[in-house]
């Protein structure tokens, strides 16, 4: 059997399914046809090896409790291995429903109301809303402009600073980083784990977009130093590589037994027990059968980069594209254009009819940013390039 669904420039209309990007534009504040490229899913038909084995699935016709077996774990545990040259362990798997929900798990099991837990903004915003909606406190060492270099970078003083002061007992990473795409080196890791390390710091790695790196080399973060892995939970997902969010699983490792037991606990307290069948099915699948597909999506994601690129640079000179050094989403710079929060978001939203998500909800340092998620035919790229193109000229009228 070889791989169908490689046509990446197809326009899929996802519009009524029940499409969170596409349906539910009003119902989130958004005017209606507004052009969405905000979340993080892709507008590509998953392998044909997932369809299949989903269409298996439903002529069995019986949709009870299922488990995963061996042949789930080697699946998962090969494609890291394959990929990310890391050895994971049958007892260390805790499969979840979602890497959100399981920082959810982790910041109950870690630490206690009121502790304060770290984060780096800009940085995926639900990192923030778990640690407030959990009666924790959030600090965070924000992340640092290089203007000349064009990347974001670790203030290692402020962040161990921060710790010290704060008496932080947890600390989220996310690796590779979104939303400002920075793959961290081997060297970067080794400071930070180390910092941890000193004070007693547990970290939970968000590495949902490992498979995604165009610079470097995605550094799992427990395997670069053998004493991390004593500290860290490890969060990978199938997810984003796959286009499966909406199946709801995710797979985290954590070697250290009595860590893992405290999330194991924290797990149970919440009441959720076997995963989505149609997720493990389909996990399975991808992990075994998607590689062809996976290689596919990610040269054409390279291709819509160079695109982005080249249109900002010719034809939006004014704004500033951070390169991503990983994921599929890119970061870029409005600044320049004088606008205050609201004015920016009334270009992106009404005249230029797209549906961003706004750097300012990254955290306050994300202010006079936009996420752009480019996982999309290039048709659909293109169009929500010229779409901003007109807008900004707008600003001049």
């Amino acid at each position: 059997m070889s791989e169908r669904n490689l046509d990446f420039d197809a326009v899929i209309d996802r519009r009524g399914t029940k499409c969170l990007k596409y349906d539910f534009a009003v119902q989130r504040g958004r005017p209606a046809g507004v052009l969405p490229l905000w979340v993080a899913d892709m507008d590509f038909k998953v392998s044909s090896y997932i369809e299949d084995s989903l269409v298996r699935q439903a002529q069995h016709a019986i949709y009870g409790y299922t488990e995963s077996d061996t042949a789930y774990f080697e699946a998962v545990q090969q494609w890291l291995a394959a990929h990310h040259g890391w050895q994971v362990q049958p007892d260390w798997l805790q499969k979840t429903p979602g890497v959100v929900f399981a920082i959810a798990v982790a910041v109950k099991a870690c630490t206690q109301p009121g502790d304060a837990v770290l984060i780096q903004q800009p940085v995926y915003y639900p990192f923030s809303e778990v640690i407030v909606d959990n009666g924790r406190r959030l600090v965070s060492s924000d992340l640092v402009l290089d203007e000349a270099a064009g990347h974001y970078e670790i203030d290692f003083a402020d962040f161990e600073r921060k710790i010290v002061e704060n008496h932080v007992k947890l600390f989220l990473l996310c690796s590779p980083h979104n939303p400002v795409g920075r793959v961290w080196s081997r060297e970067e890791l080794l400071q930070v784990g180390r910092i941890c390390q000193r004070h007693g710091v547990t970290v939970f790695s968000d590495e949902i977009h490992a498979d995604f790196v165009w610079q470097g080399k995605h550094q799992v973060f427990a395997a670069v130093d053998p004493a991390f892995a004593a500290f860290t939970i490890t969060a990978t997902a199938p997810s984003k590589t796959f286009n499966i969010a909406g199946l709801q699983v995710s797979n985290i490792f954590i070697a250290d037994e009595a860590l893992r037991a405290k999330f194991r606990h924290a797990y149970n307290a919440s009441g959720y027990s076997q995963l989505n069948a149609a997720g493990l099915v389909a996990a399975e699948a991808a992990y075994r059968g998607g590689e062809t597909w996976y290689n596919a999506v990610k040269a054409y994601v390279v291709d819509n980069i160079a695109y982005m690129r080249e249109f900002i640079t010719t034809r939006l000179p004014r704004l500033r594209m951070i390169e991503p050094e990983g994921t599929y989403l890119v970061w870029v710079d409005f600044r320049r254009l004088g606008l205050d929060n609201d004015a920016l978001e009334d270009l992106v939203l009404h005249k230029a009819n797209l549906w961003l998500d706004s750097g300012a909800i990254f955290g306050p340092v994300g202010e006079g940013f936009q996420r752009f998620n480019i996982a999309c035919p290039r048709a659909t790229l293109t169009q929500a390039l010229e779409q901003l193109e007109q807008g900004i000229q707008q600003l001049h009228k």
